[in-house]
């Protein structure tokens, strides 16, 4: 079996965080899904998992609890697309399925664009694209 990855996520709301991730355009992976968590497929070995705030401390040690609607950023979770516009049509679908922009797309390095939003709980999703030039010749 392939490794797989899955980013486990708190919510404060499975159902406007199911609504968000359907949105996207994510296909809903049944076998982990039930009604303390959501599983969405990303791709063939990328899940998401988004987790009741309750069941999600279930998990945590050491006294740690989740950080739902904190300033502080642990992480930003990263995605490629495979066109410009798959990065805008990223962003049109996030804000639709009731996300916000968190940083508004730019090419912060020629031949990579990217966008950054929120999902309903605040975490953060980059999604990028670079031009072939760009990953034929990073340094360029």
């Amino acid at each position: 079996m392939s490794k797989m990855i899955f980013v486990n996520l708190p919510t404060a709301d499975l159902a406007k965080s199911d609504a968000f991730y359907s949105s996207m355009g994510y296909e809903k992976n049944t076998t982990f899904s039930d009604e303390n968590a959501t599983s969405w497929i990303v791709a063939e070995n990328i899940l998401i998992m988004v987790l009741r705030e309750e069941f999600f401390a279930s998990f945590l040690v050491d006294g740690d609890v989740p950080a739902l609607g904190s300033k502080h950023r642990e992480a930003l979770n990263a995605l490629s697309a495979e066109t410009r516009d798959g990065v805008d049509d990223f962003a049109a679908r996030a804000v639709a399925g009731g996300g916000s922009i968190y940083r508004p797309a730019d090419e912060p390095f020629p031949g990579m664009y990217q966008v950054a939003v929120k999902d309903p709980d605040g975490h953060v999703w980059e999604i990028a694209w670079m031009s072939p030039e760009a990953m034929e010749n990073p340094t360029a």
